[in-house]
């Protein structure tokens, strides 16, 4: 199946929702939020900003990526930057459908967001997206000097499969003695792999992700069904959860996925982490790339920039 085909319902996770998002060649806009200081890792979908070459910057984390480097180093951006994995079930998005919500992140929340295009199944299967979002990450903390942040500074987050994928990179990179991510931000993140909770039933159909699409984002995920309980896909089975990086984790009132982000959230507060948990009871799945809608989706973006701001900037 080639890279781009949409799951039986395409939901949100793959849709930019206004003007500062990359057109369709991948070319940057000429305005938009945070433009100033969003960046692009990718191997190839998005050409981001042209500012530099993988070898101006030696960008090199095994993955075959081609980075674009927005200008940075503007007045008013702390030295924090945001790590950020896209949605899409780990199949479909790219730089382009999460591009505006990065750049209103970055603008916000006065930090410096990296977006990274990581390589998505079925060409790709597990665990290549979480290998890719650890090299990713590791490779920002090595050249921070080189993207004008500070190394103890930098977190990571995602929604919906990018969430996981942040989830993932916070558990791994403690676990490997790699320098690990400063905070981690999972908006309705995808946890589990393997169990069936009863929001999946109650948000089946009619809810942006439906149960069919979940299935469908799976089996193309992880071909191999018995993968599916490794923490390296499924972060909430992993069996030891202390020792992680302060988490700013939010779950969707009408979210099939709802009922395990609750979960997690629950298991990393008994682990002894620091959890700032956000519930949005009227909000659904994916929710975070509608900026054009008022009210409740515009107030979930005012906190979770409020707190990158307090804990990055």
């Amino acid at each position: 199946m080639p890279r781009g085909v949409r799951p039986p319902s395409a939901g949100l996770g793959a849709t930019a929702t206004d003007s500062g998002s990359r057109s369709a060649s991948g070319s940057a806009p000429t305005s938009g939020p945070g433009s100033a200081n969003s960046t692009s890792i990718g191997s190839g979908s998005g050409s981001g900003t042209g500012l530099g070459s993988g070898s101006d910057y030696g960008f090199d984390p095994g993955v075959g990526s081609r980075p674009g480097f927005g200008s940075g180093g503007v007045d008013g951006v702390g030295r924090g930057l945001l790590v950020f994995f896209h949605g899409g079930g780990w199949v479909v998005g790219d730089l382009n459908t999460h591009d505006a919500l990065c750049r209103a992140i970055a603008a916000d929340a006065g930090i410096r967001v990296l977006s990274v295009d990581y390589r998505l199944a079925p060409e790709a299967p597990a665990p290549t997206a979480a290998e890719d979002a650890i090299a990713a990450f590791t490779w920002a903390v090595e050249h921070a000097e080189d993207l004008g942040v500070d190394p103890d500074l930098i977190a990571v987050g995602g929604d919906s499969a990018g969430g996981n994928l942040a989830a993932v990179v916070a558990q791994q990179t403690v676990r490997r003695g790699l320098p690990h991510p400063a905070l981690q931000v999972l908006l309705y993140p995808a946890v589990d792999l393997v169990a069936r909770r009863p929001s999946r039933d109650l948000f089946s159909e009619g809810f942006i992700l439906s149960e069919n699409d979940i299935i469908w984002y799976r089996d193309h995920y992880t071909p191999d069904p018995t993968l599916r309980p490794d923490p390296i896909v499924s972060p909430i089975r992993a069996k030891d959860l202390t020792g992680l990086p302060p988490t700013y984790l939010t779950t969707a009132g009408f979210d099939p996925l709802r009922d395990e982000g609750l979960e997690y959230a629950e298991a990393l507060r008994a682990a002894g982490n620091p959890l700032t948990h956000i519930p949005h009871p009227t909000l659904c799945h994916g929710y975070a790339n509608l900026l054009t809608v008022p009210g409740k989706i515009r107030q979930a973006h005012t906190h979770l920039t409020n707190y990158l701001r307090n804990a990055l900037y």
